[in-house]
């Protein structure tokens, strides 16, 4: 009998932590709160548990979902270490910390530090979208300043989205699930990950699509829609043949609601051809501080200052 991806039970003590409970899901892993039984801290564990490649045996272990999946497990497994090593050097107050790697159950896991708060996803469906220009770049600033240094770093992200948003106390973001991140130098490619519908562009869809910054950027675009509108936006594949996202500078509603430069910066990081976005992170940050540096002093009032921007520009 195969377990498929059956979470490890509460209580189970592994590597000097005992799972409290599984708090999610992704395409390649399980995610668990845990204790830290010598310090008594909660730390989030996330598991490589692949759900294409991989299942767990009766003994819990990572085993092939069948034979002919042996070395594709094999290699992301190896990539898994390689990259979790990378993110582990990785430095940002908006990306969430990693404290530490080890090996069990013929599987790697990955211990990142624990924060309370909210997720961003759930937040924008409870509130049906429109949240004020003031709190998306409160939020969207840091991230893409924490997505700029994963790009400098030549690693790209690939799950950006809502729902991989933690919101801390004062709306603080946390960009999470690091365990999505892969390094452009192994060869990153479409069609290697599990994308997330609405968010996910065109090139990640296929097995020669060309991934890279501009990939993430694209769901930066999508992400800020989201929080505009409160909806998905449409699959990137079915844009390819009827595109139905109407751009959001021509929706009357949003367009009364946040400034022109907002809109217009949804706009160009959604485009569905690569080279037509901004090539990275650090571009669309650059011209969303631009154009609100160039806003009047009355829209910026109740903004506070990012962390990550330079000084000249911070309101006193």
């Amino acid at each position: 009998m195969q377990h498929e991806r059956a979470p490890l039970a509460p209580g189970t003590f592994i590597d000097g932590y005992r799972i409290a409970e599984t708090i999610g899901r992704g395409g390649f892993s399980l995610i668990y709160l845990a204790e830290d039984e010598e310090t008594g801290d909660e730390v989030v564990i996330k598991e490589f548990m692949p759900k294409r490649l991989g299942r767990r045996s009766a003994s819990a272990k990572l085993v092939p979902a069948d034979e002919c999946r042996r070395e594709s497990l094999l290699r992301s497994k190896r990539l898994f270490f390689q990259e979790a090593k990378a993110m582990a050097a990785l430095r940002h107050p908006n990306i969430v910390a990693v404290r530490g790697l080890f090996l069990a159950n013929d599987t790697g896991y990955l211990v990142m530090q624990y924060e309370r708060g909210r997720n961003l996803g759930q937040f924008v469906h409870s509130r049906g979208g429109g949240l004020s220009t003031t709190l998306i770049l409160r939020i969207f600033l840091p991230l893409l300043d924490a997505l700029a240094l994963i790009h400098s770093r030549s690693m790209l992200h690939l799950d950006v989205k809502p729902g991989n948003v933690h919101l801390r106390n004062g709306h603080d973001p946390l960009l999470l699930d690091l365990g999505a991140v892969h390094l452009m130098s192994a060869g990153a490619a479409g069609g290697s990950q599990i994308v997330t519908a609405g968010y996910a562009p065109p090139e990640q869809y296929h097995p020669t699509g060309k991934v890279g910054p501009w990939s993430d950027v694209y769901a930066v675009g999508a992400s800020l829609r989201c929080c505009m509108d409160g909806k998905t936006p449409q699959p990137s594949p079915e844009r390819l043949v009827r595109d139905e996202v109407v751009p959001a500078v021509a929706v009357a509603a949003l367009h009364e609601r946040y400034p022109a430069f907002l809109l217009e910066a949804s706009d160009w990081a959604m485009r569905l051809k690569p080279e037509e976005r901004p090539r990275d992170a650090g571009a669309l940050l650059a011209r969303l501080r631009h154009d609100q540096d160039v806003l009047p002093l009355s829209a910026l009032r109740d903004i506070m200052p990012d962390r990550t921007a330079p000084a000249a520009r911070r309101l006193t």
